[in-house]
């Protein structure tokens, strides 16, 4: 008896080859299991290219020797003396997990991912993340006007600390690279990047606003590092970038208590430090800073918060009628309401929850009922997400 999808061999061209098939569809993950179905991750959801067949571990196994020979690497890893598939293998029986950046050729340009090779029941197998290869503007995400507009004022200060959170594969990362490059070409900044993987690439020019066609240089200088390849950690990445004379700093993600004290710190001290957390909703991100401190020291670090919190932006990607729709909550702290909020918020208060009400602020129902009313979501979708 034939199973029902039969086992294949690796394919020469297997990304070029998806990203035909769903051309248009945005794909930003692409799943393989040794002896399972490819899993595509697009704008309509999980969707298994049937037609690929089951992959072998002899498949994945020569995808992912591919994909390390193809990543990222530095002078003094080339001169390694165990190299290629034989230091893959090393590293993964040392830590059962490896994660890198490369590229990989599709039947157009090549496409940036962030991989992820790991063990399983079914042995092993590979998370590719799609990185875009170029920047949406930030007013073409599907933001609130009115959020777009603050966001670039805000940007204009000296010193600050923003953060876009969400849960994974909310869209965090095209939402800073937006706002990035909108101050790279407006504003004459050092942006200074610190990413676990770089995942957008800044140009040093841009068109030219005054003649179509015309290239001219930015006015702000971009200096981007990796994780693993530029710098140890995220936290000596941040103590190292302070010495590089930098206005605006971004942090892939904070990750620890030194990291997030760090970038209050910077922060306090005349930088523009941007970053994400994995929390939905503004209110909840001051609780989880919290989290990462032990209670003695709280009303300190909320005291530091209500002077240097500029902006939360959380948001999420939600199923609409036509693909995935940005539904997010939004707090400025531009009033003595949101400074005062923030700095008695002990959890159970409500002085911060009730400033999302005020003029530029933005709560996420309210941003649920916009997508609602304006027939881009079914009701199940909005019942499904609302907050309250």
């Amino acid at each position: 008896m034939q199973p029902p999808h039969p086992s294949v061999t690796a394919k020469p061209n297997l990304f070029g080859e998806l990203a035909h098939m769903y051309a248009g569809r945005e794909i930003s993950d692409v799943q393989l299991r040794s002896n399972a179905l490819i899993c595509v991750h697009t704008n309509r959801g999980l969707e298994m290219p049937e037609p690929f067949g089951l992959q072998t571990p002899e498949a994945v196994r020569s995808l992912a020797e591919t994909l390390y020979t193809q990543r990222a690497v530095d002078v003094w890893e080339k001169n390694d003396a165990l190299s290629g598939a034989d230091k893959m293998w090393e590293i993964l029986q040392a830590k059962r997990v490896l994660d890198m950046s490369c590229e990989a050729g599709t039947l157009g340009a090549p496409v940036r991912m962030r991989v992820q090779l790991h063990l399983s029941e079914n042995g092993l197998g590979l998370t590719c993340r799609w990185l875009r290869g170029s920047i949406t503007p930030l007013e073409t995400l599907g933001i609130d006007s009115g959020v777009t507009d603050s966001l670039k004022n805000l940007m204009n200060r000296r010193f600050g600390f923003g953060l876009v959170t969400g849960p994974t594969g909310s869209g965090k990362s095209t939402t800073l690279a937006a706002i990035l490059d909108w101050v790279r070409r407006h504003m004459q900044k050092h942006i200074v990047t610190i990413e676990d993987p770089i995942e957008y690439r800044y140009a040093s020019t841009m068109d030219d606003p005054n003649k179509p066609g015309a290239v001219i240089p930015a006015p702000s200088l971009v200096t981007q590092q990796e994780v693993g390849r530029h710098t140890l950690s995220y936290q000596t990445g941040l103590k190292e970038v302070l010495r590089k004379t930098p206005n605006v700093i971004l942090i892939g993600e904070i990750r620890d208590r030194l990291t997030m004290e760090t970038c209050i710190e910077a922060a306090q001290t005349g930088h523009f430090v941007l970053s994400t957390l994995h929390t939905r909703g503004a209110i909840k991100t001051v609780d989880r800073i919290l989290e990462f401190f032990p209670k003695e020291q709280q009303p300190g670090i909320l005291a530091r918060l209500s002077e240097t919190l500029t902006f939360v932006l959380s948001q999420g990607l939600i199923t609409g009628f036509n693909g995935r729709v940005l539904v997010t909550e939004y707090i400025q702290n531009t009033s003595d309401a949101v400074s005062a909020g923030i700095r008695a918020y002990d959890g159970g208060a409500t002085s911060l929850a009730d400033a999302l009400r005020y003029r530029g602020n933005l709560r996420w129902d309210d941003s649920l009922l916009q997508l609602y009313r304006a027939g881009k979501i079914p009701e199940d979708v909005f019942k499904a997400n609302a907050m309250s």
